[in-house]
């Protein structure tokens, strides 16, 4: 087996949002194809880590992004246990990767989960042209590069000429490999503990609610979506909204209680909430990058309505029908897309599992390393 190490900067074990998760499974699955070791910050659950070796050797809080003294660490643990490949989760890291390189010899993948300078650009943060300079001189240093979504590669490729044979789409995954056959048993748990009436269509929205994108897409679907599926003639349904992090000044949605919205907070099994619902609502509009649950959702079988921002970095042509995308902000056709793929069943097709099991993800990326 290859003697792999990652570089995990920030807390994911247990994980409470996508990204954590998508980290996370990722690292367990890598973990099964490599002798994999993770150097990350105090405070993960070891307990969790199942096919790795953890090493909380990082600084909590932005001082670990200046520590200069993990130079002469990290080459020493690489030399020590004879590392042939280091992977670095985001490229925050690049000036820390590059010196360890320098020492060692040893070969840098940057695992970027997002083009990150479009993120916070999106996001109002003054100081996105700076990173985006950093970033591509990360980029173009690199011997490696993976890519979770595919536009970001053609993004990488196209704009910042960046050698295509170093790239790799390397997508978020799901660690189920066929569409599941307990939805109606799902289903039914969750309509009663909702009490939601066998009439009625599930319509799921979860996610980090603490994340600004994430808060507004609920405010989108509470201001902007529902308002036009309750005008829907003879369309039933309850909304569940699964996720912690909702501000307190929203009262967990007790005021939208009588408008066919049901607030269900952090779940533990969300995997049963996925398999429950039969409409994925998907209105996200900034932030940038892959939205997990998305994936997610279409692997545990339940059709997904999006838009073109919350459909980004997805393989159309594996999902099928199981994904309906609309334009950005165009609300009444996002309302009526609902409507009319909460008529039809089909099951995930056989192709999405091929591109987005995590085994498949992990050997893949052994591969490249």
């Amino acid at each position: 087996m290859k003697k792999v190490l990652d570089v995990m900067p920030y807390q994911y074990l247990p994980y409470f949002s996508g990204g954590q998760k998508s980290i996370a499974q990722f690292l367990d699955y890598l973990g099964q194809e490599t002798e994999l070791s993770v150097i990350t910050v105090p405070g993960n659950d070891e307990k969790i880590a199942l096919s790795y070796r953890l090493f909380p050797m990082l600084k909590k809080g932005a001082a670990k992004y200046y520590d200069f003294s993990m130079v002469s660490k990290l080459a020493d643990f690489v030399k020590n246990n004879q590392i042939e490949t280091i992977v670095w989760e985001h490229p925050y890291y690049a000036w820390l990767a590059f010196s360890v390189r320098k020492r060692t010899g040893v070969k840098t993948i940057f695992h970027t989960h997002n083009i990150e300078y479009q993120r916070f650009k999106s996001l109002g943060k003054w100081w996105w042209p700076i990173l985006k300079v950093y970033e591509k001189w990360a980029f173009k240093k690199a011997d490696t590069l993976f890519f979770i979504a595919p536009e970001e590669k053609s993004f990488a490729v196209n704009q910042w000429k960046i050698n295509p044979a170093k790239c790799k789409t390397v997508p978020f995954g799901v660690p189920v490999k066929e569409n599941p056959a307990d939805r109606e048993e799902c289903s039914t748990k969750v309509r009663a503990l909702h009490q939601i009436s066998p009439e009625e269509k599930i319509l799921l929205f979860n996610g980090l609610l603490s994340y600004q994108p994430n808060l507004d897409a609920l405010k989108y679907i509470l201001d902007h979506i529902n308002p036009l599926l309750e005008k829907a003639v003879d369309f039933r349904y309850r909304i569940v909204i699964c996720g912690k992090g909702l501000p307190s000044d929203m009262n967990e949605l007790k005021n939208y209680q009588s408008h066919n919205v049901v607030y269900a907070g952090f779940v533990d099994d969300i995997e049963m909430y996925f398999k429950a619902a039969d409409i994925f609502l998907n209105p996200v509009q900034t932030g940038g990058g892959i939205k997990t649950k998305m994936v997610e959702a279409i692997a545990y079988g339940t059709t997904v309505v999006a838009t073109e921002s919350g459909a980004a970095g997805i393989e159309r042509e594996a999902c099928g029908d199981k994904l309906n995308v609309v334009p950005n902000s165009d609300w009444k056709s996002f309302s009526e897309a609902v409507v009319k793929a909460s008529s039809v069943k089909t099951a995930t097709p056989a192709s999405y599992y091929k591109t987005y099991y995590w085994g498949e993800i992990a050997k893949s990326a052994e591969e490249m390393m």
